[in-house]
C-alpha cells in the first residue's frame, strides 16, 4: 500500500531538522516546511516532550554499534514508556492496562 506525501511537515527550528540534505530531499518531494516559533514549545509540547525524554533517558547514554541494537534498544524503551511509566497528566500513575501482551520482537 503506497501512502500519500504529505502536503506540509511541522518541525521545530532546531539545527537537526534544518539541514540542507533534509531540505532539499523534501523540496524534490514537492513537501513544504512549516517551522514551529523559537520559544513555542506549546505549538507542538506533545513530541517536544517526548524528545527530551526520549534523548535524557536514552540517547544520551548510549552508543549504538549497530542498527539492530539501535531498534532494540529503542523499541525496549519505547515499550516501557507507554506501558510502565508514571503520567504527571494521570496523577503520575502509568497508563491503565487494557490488554497485557508480550513486548514485540525487533526484526532486522
Amino acid at each position: 500500500m503506497k501512502r500519500e506525501t504529505p502536503d506540509y511537515i511541522r518541525s521545530d527550528n532546531e539545527s537537526e531538522f534544518t539541514a540542507k540534505a533534509a531540505r532539499k530531499w523534501l523540496s524534490r518531494m514537492g513537501v513544504k516546511i512549516l517551522f514551529i516559533g523559537p520559544g513555542s514549545p506549546w505549538e507542538n509540547g506533545y513530541i517536544e516532550s517526548f524528545n527530551g525524554k526520549l534523548h535524557e533517558e536514552l540517547l544520551n547514554g548510549e552508543i549504538f554499534e549497530t542498527l539492530l541494537e539501535a531498534k532494540v534498544l529503542i523499541e525496549q524503551w519505547r515499550w516501557e514508556y507507554n506501558t510502565f511509566r508514571p503520567y504527571s497528566s494521570l496523577g503520575y500513575l502509568p497508563p491503565p492496562p487494557v490488554t497485557i501482551e508480550p513486548m514485540p520482537s525487533v526484526e532486522a
